[in-house]
């Protein structure tokens, strides 16, 4: 079987944690099913997806390429150019809180944010570059820091491709892609180059007129671990929105599941990034320096409540977000055989801070009238890290880490009370004891505590914004405790299964509402759960994956109330088959289960659970020409993409009314792509 599976050998670095950059050790990872991971990670919840895996996946958008992390439910609730929501063991995330997400070193969560703690757009994103994505799950781990206590997902893009790509996709509802990319020789290295171009209106009566505009230009040298690379690259996008609408009003048949309530709600973004990393590697050290320099914008304007607050203008509000981000991260390893066992001893910093100005302001149209409030932000964070990796035997291996961060937050507002300087700080332990591997088969032990940072105007704002009263000051960070213990076995000829069972407290689940420019005050909260992964290689054409969770989320303190946690998700599974190999053809099927959720802390208003089926079948003209035809909700599924319930109010309605608010699933579409590599 393995030599059967030997279709390309690709030299990679793994660390006895997951991942893979730090290490000293060097292994040969075989880019066909999924490679063996025992032995490697640290973790149940823990994996490396390799680049045949991402390109297997039929995504309706770049962000849905996460969906590869089992567990992980990837939606969206507005126009195709906002921030995806993340739904995550028991989370409903928002647009990326406690789900760390970098490419290449850089973040992606974005703190401070006008909109939302953490945000994270993936929308500069080309899924034909990435060449892996390491992840993990759980406060387990010493390197990963802010916003990482339910996830963390690194995805690193390709120095070098293996073929040039030239591909042109079209497809219903105005869908438009063309894409070029290559990689050649230049000076003593290699270029990379991108450039995307995309369009799409989706279903909606309001057409969304997404366009956006990507390219990346990279010059590296060297090799994985001996080398640098430097990077530039260029993301812009605009769109109309068609955000969640009362289900009241689409019964009533005042407006169908593809309408809008206001039809100049949309935005525009951009990301413009430089970066530069760098590793050296001997026998028994290695070191890394990485930096960056971010600048990213954002104009959003969205009507959550419609006629609520202002009869007359309606409740349209625009977030502007202009930063700047700037940071270096820098590690070393040390690598001894001291009495025998293999010890890989790691120190590093993470330097970053973020220069922001953004704001709330009330809007008609997208013309403003008023300010809720305008804040130009200074936070600042270093992060500090030891990590110790020992094999004391064959079949027994430790992990233990400690971690401290050191916040400042400075916010100039437009209000003195909600002005000023605060800092915080926070040390994170972490232990993991793996046992095994015996019969192919190992067994998890982890701990840890991680934290998020709160919004730094959270941390200083006395004066509620939009009510004028006085409000309570936020902590800057909020500490999160894991437990979870963890099982990994391939005793199963061509099947790898790892199952987890996990317990994650948070003291609070603060959070800046960037809707409404003030602080919710969460309650301390507490999720068990359970995790199940397969990965089936049947033969040499068919691979088929099923991931399965659930977990229980609750409040920790007494509340008339009730105790669940709005939003949190339950259950979740895929089930996918991928075929290749045969012949010219190849093709994969995908079924996503999205469970239900509590609306409301009593439960007395839920969610419906939708499943989807998308896929795709290829065909191959000759080695370097192919078509491919992908098609999404098959089933053609009338079910909701995300659901809320709060309130809100109509025009001519005579007072606000409680109502499931809902944005739906697209409806079924296909789209058909020619491919030519060279």
């Amino acid at each position: 079987m393995k030599q059967r599976l030997l279709v390309g050998l690709i030299v990679t670095m793994f660390h006895q944690s997951v991942f893979a950059d730090d290490s000293v050790l060097h292994r040969v990872a075989i880019d066909g099913s999924k490679m063996s991971q025992l032995g490697l990670l640290d973790a149940a919840n823990a994996g490396v997806i390799g680049k045949k895996e991402l390109a297997s996946m039929t995504t309706y958008r770049p962000g849905e390429l996460l969906e590869s992390i089992p567990g992980l439910i990837v939606s969206q609730h507005s126009g195709e150019g906002k921030a995806n929501q993340f739904y995550l063991r028991g989370f409903n995330l928002d647009h990326g809180t406690d789900l760390r997400t970098t490419l290449d070193e850089m973040p992606v969560n974005q703190r401070s944010h006008a909109h939302g703690q953490g945000w994270t757009d993936l929308n500069f994103l080309i899924p034909e570059l990435t060449a892996r994505m390491e992840f993990k799950k759980g406060p387990y781990s010493s390197t990963t820091g802010d916003f990482s206590a339910a996830g963390s997902a690194a995805m690193l893009y390709a120095n070098r491709l293996s073929q040039s790509i030239a591909s042109v996709t079209l497809g219903q509802n105005a869908y438009r892609r063309a894409l070029l990319a290559a990689s050649p020789d230049f000076a003593d290295g290699s270029l990379l180059y991108a450039l995307e171009l995309t369009g799409n209106d989706g279903p909606f009566v309001n057409p969304d007129k997404f366009k956006k505009v990507n390219a990346v230009l990279r010059y590296s040298e060297g090799f994985a671990n001996n080398g640098f690379s430097l990077s530039a690259m260029l993301y812009r996008g605009k769109w109309n929105a068609t955000d969640q609408i009362p289900l009241r009003a689409v019964e009533q048949g005042d407006i169908s599941r593809f309408d809008t309530i206001d039809n100049t709600d949309g935005g525009e973004a951009h990301r413009y990034s430089l970066s530069g990393t760098w590793r050296r590697t001997a026998t028994d050290d290695a070191s890394k320096i990485s930096a960056y320099l971010i600048n990213t914008g954002l104009d959003l304007y969205s009507n959550f409540t419609y006629f609520m607050d202002d009869p007359i203008n309606g409740d349209q509000f625009s977030q502007p977000d202009r930063r700047v981000t700037s940071g270096l991260n820098a590690s070393h390893t040390w690598h001894s055989h001291l009495n025998g066992k293999n010890t890989d001893f790691t120190i590093g910093t993470q330097l970053q801070n973020d220069n922001i100005f953004n704001g709330l302001h009330k809007t008609k149209a997208r013309q403003q009238l008023s300010t809720v409030r305008q804040d130009h932000i200074v936070e600042t964070s270093l992060g500090l890290y030891a990590d110790i990796s020992t094999r004391w035997s064959e079949s027994f291996r430790t992990n233990f880490g400690v971690r401290h961060d050191q916040y400042r937050f400075q916010v100039d507002g437009d209000r003195r009370e909600n002005s000023g300087k605060a800092s915080d700080h926070i040390t994170s332990p972490s232990a993991s004891l793996i046992f095994g591997p015996w019969n192919k088969t190992e067994f998890y032990f982890n701990f840890g505590t991680g934290f998020h940072s709160n919004d730094a105007r959270a941390t200083l704002t006395t004066i509620d914004p939009q009510s004028l009263e006085p409000t309570g000051k936020s902590p800057g960070l909020v500490r999160a405790r894991g437990t979870e213990l963890g099982m990994r076995t391939e005793v199963v000829p061509g099947l790898q299964t790892s199952i987890s069972l996990y317990r994650l407290d948070f003291d609070s689940e603060l959070s800046f509402v960037g809707d409404a420019g003030t602080t919710e005050a969460g309650r301390p909260s507490r999720r068990h759960g359970v995790e199940i992964s397969n990965s089936y290689q049947a033969n040499d054409w068919l691979s088929i994956d099923f991931d399965a969770a659930y977990a229980k989320a609750r409040s920790r303190d007494f509340d008339p109330a009730g105790n669940r946690i709005v939003g949190a998700v339950e259950g979740v599974a895929q089930l996918s088959a991928s075929v290749d190999k045969l012949g010219a053809w190849s093709g994969a099927l995908r079924l996503r289960y999205f469970g239900p959720r509590a609306l409301l802390e009593d439960n007395s208003v839920r969610s419906k659970a939708s499943s989807t089926l998308n896929g795709r079948i290829a065909y191959k003209f000759s080695p370097t020409l192919k078509l491919e035809l992908e098609g999404f909700n098959l089933t053609n599924r009338r079910a909701s993409a995300i659901d809320y319930y709060y309130e809100s109010q109509l025009k001519g309605e005579a007072s606000p009314k409680e109502d499931i608010h809902f944005h739906p699933l697209e409806s079924r579409s296909f789209r058909l792509m020619l491919v030519k590599t060279f």
